[in-house]
C-alpha cells in the first residue's frame, strides 16, 4: 500500500520526447527538437557531453595537438630553425587537455539546455513499462523515447589483467606523469592515435594488434601510417595475442604470442583500446519490450526498436562509433518521429578520420566494396609528393585515391596525408550530393593548398579519355580549325 502511495505522489511528466543520454547523439537531438518547439525531457546519469567531450574526441585531439608541437620542435632543423631539446611537462599537458574540455563544456551543460527549454534530469533512468520510465523521483510518459546512452571501453578477459592497473580512454587523460613504457592493447584508431601521441611526448610505446592495425581502412593508406609510426619509434606487434599480464619488480610484464613465438614486453602502464561495449545496464529494457544483443540495442534501418514508441541512436545501437554519425542519426530519427515517414540511414556516405600523423580518412565506398556493387569502377590517384604546398611543408607522404562508378560518379575516397581529414570533407559532399569526378576537375582551388591533391586526382580521369579513338579524331578535327 505504501508503494502505491509513493507512485501516486510521484510527479508525472508528459513531454513530446524523452531522451536518455546526454552525449553527442542525445544533445544533438535535444537541441534540434527544442528548435522545433517540441517539449523535451533529457536524462543523464553521469556527465553532460558524454564520452566525446570528457574522455574521447576532445581530450584525445588536445593530447595529439600537444604531441604535434613536440614533434615540430624535433624536426625544426629541416626548415633552418634551431630549437633546443624538447622538454615535456606531463602535468602541464594534462592541464592543457582539461582547459580544452572546460572551454567546450558550457555548450553541453545543463544550464544551456535548460535555457533552451528542456527539462534536464541528472539521474539514472529505468523503464517501468512500454510507455513510461522513472528518473529523479519523477515518472516520464513521453510520446516517444530515444535511447542514446552510448558505449564504454571493453576490457578483454586476459589472464592477470585484473591484477594490474589498467588505463582506458576514461582514465588515460588523467595521468599527471607521462608513462615511461606504455603497452597499447588494440590497433584501432584510438590505440594508434594515442600510441603516436605518447611516443612523441617521450614515452616508449608498443602496440599489440590482434590482426593488422586499422583493419577497417584501405591497406595502402594504412601502410603509410604504419611506416611513419615505426620511423618515430613506435613498436608494433601485429597478428599477435596478449596471453598473460603479470606484475614484475619494476612494473608489469606483458606476454605476447605471435607466429614468431612468445615475447615478454616490460611496461609501466597498459592502455586497453580493444573496442567498446554498449551501455544499457540499469535501463530495464525488458520492461519496455526493447530487444538487445551483445552488440547493442536492436533497431530497424529507421532506428526504431522492437517497441514502436522507442528509438535508439549512437553507439548503443552497435553502429559506427563516431560523433558525427551519432549527430546524423539524431537528425534522422527526429525527421522520422515528426513526419511519420521512415528516414533510412545513408551508410554509403559515411566518413571517418584517424587522427594519426599523417591523417588517414575514408569516405563512402572503398575500392573493394565498390567493385562488389558496381560493374564499372575506376580508381584515380594523386600523390602528395606532386603537390606544391606539401613540398613546401615537407609533408609529402601520402596520396588521394578516388573511387568512381558509372558515369564518373564519385562513390568514395581514401586519403592519407597531412590534413587528410579536412580534404575528406570535399569528398563527403561529393558522395552525399552524387557529384561526378568532372565536377571536381572543374573546381577552382586556391593555390597552393593541400586540397589541390583531390583535384589533381580527379583530373587524371581525362588521361584515358583523351586516348579514346573517337576523342582523338575529334581533337584532330578541332586542331584543323585553329
Amino acid at each position: 500500500m505504501a508503494a502505491t502511495g509513493a507512485r501516486l505522489l510521484m510527479e508525472t511528466l508528459t513531454p513530446d520526447l524523452c531522451i536518455i543520454g546526454a552525449g553527442s547523439a542525445g544533445l544533438s537531438l535535444a537541441a534540434a527538437a527544442r528548435a522545433l518547439d517540441l517539449s523535451v525531457v533529457l536524462i543523464e546519469r553521469h556527465r553532460m557531453g558524454g564520452d566525446c567531450l570528457n574522455t574521447g574526441c576532445v581530450p584525445s585531439k588536445a593530447l595529439i595537438a600537444a604531441a604535434r608541437h613536440a614533434h615540430a620542435i624535433r624536426r625544426a632543423a629541416a626548415f633552418g630553425v634551431t630549437a633546443g631539446a624538447v622538454a615535456v611537462d606531463g602535468e602541464r599537458v594534462r592541464a592543457h587537455v582539461r582547459d580544452v574540455i572546460a572551454g567546450i563544456a558550457p555548450h553541453d551543460s545543463v544550464e544551456r539546455f535548460e535555457r533552451l527549454g528542456a527539462t534536464v534530469i541528472t539521474d539514472h533512468a529505468r523503464f517501468t513499462g512500454r510507455d513510461r520510465l522513472v528518473a529523479g523521483g519523477r515518472e516520464i510518459r513521453a510520446k516517444r523515447f530515444v535511447i542514446a546512452t552510448g558505449s564504454r571501453p571493453a576490457v578483454p578477459p586476459i589472464p592477470g589483467l585484473d591484477g594490474v592497473p589498467v588505463l582506458t580512454n576514461e582514465s588515460v587523460f588523467d595521468l599527471a606523469a607521462l608513462p615511461e613504457r606504455l603497452v597499447v592493447i588494440g590497433g584501432g584508431p584510438i590505440g594508434v592515435e594515442l600510441a603516436q601521441a605518447f611516443r612523441r611526448l617521450g614515452s616508449a610505446v608498443t602496440v599489440i594488434a590482434r590482426s593488422e592495425i586499422l583493419p577497417k581502412d584501405d591497406r595502402d593508406c594504412v601502410a603509410v601510417v604504419r611506416d611513419r609510426l615505426v620511423a618515430e619509434g613506435v613498436e608494433i606487434r601485429e597478428r599477435a595475442t596478449v596471453d598473460r599480464v603479470e606484475r614484475a619488480d619494476d612494473g608489469i610484464l606483458v606476454t605476447v604470442g605471435a607466429a614468431g613465438g612468445t615475447e615478454r614486453i616490460p611496461a609501466s602502464h597498459i592502455l586497453v583500446a580493444a573496442g567498446r561495449t554498449p551501455v544499457t545496464d540499469g535501463l530495464d529494457l525488458s520492461a519496455a519490450g526493447v530487444a538487445e544483443t551483445e552488440r547493442g540495442i536492436t533497431v530497424t534501418p529507421t532506428l526504431m526498436t522492437s517497441n514502436r514508441r522507442i528509438y535508439a541512436i549512437g553507439d548503443v545501437t552497435g553502429s559506427f562509433q563516431f560523433t558525427h554519425w551519432a549527430s546524423h542519426q539524431a537528425g534522422q530519427v527526429l525527421r522520422t518521429i515528426l513526419t511519420r515517414l521512415p528516414q533510412a540511414e545513408r551508410r554509403d556516405a559515411i566518413a571517418w578520420v584517424t587522427y594519426a600523423d599523417p591523417e588517414l580518412a575514408h569516405v563512402g565506398l572503398g575500392e573493394a566494396e565498390a567493385r562488389r556493387r558496381h560493374r564499372s569502377v575506376k580508381v584515380l590517384r594523386s600523390p602528395y609528393a606532386e603537390n606544391d604546398r606539401a613540398r613546401a611543408d615537407r609533408e609529402t607522404d601520402g596520396f588521394v585515391k578516388i573511387v568512381t562508378g558509372p558515369g564518373g560518379r564519385i562513390l568514395g575516397a581514401d586519403l592519407v596525408g597531412a590534413a587528410a581529414g579536412e580534404t575528406a570533407a570535399l569528398f563527403a559532399l561529393a558522395v552525399s550530393s552524387r557529384l561526378k569526378v568532372g565536377d571536381f576537375a572543374r573546381m577552382v582551388t586556391p593555390y597552393p593548398t593541400l586540397a589541390e591533391v583531390a583535384k589533381r586526382a580527379a583530373v587524371t580521369s581525362y588521361a584515358d579519355t583523351s586516348k579514346h579513338p573517337l576523342v582523338r579524331r575529334v581533337i584532330q578535327a578541332l586542331r584543323r580549325t585553329l
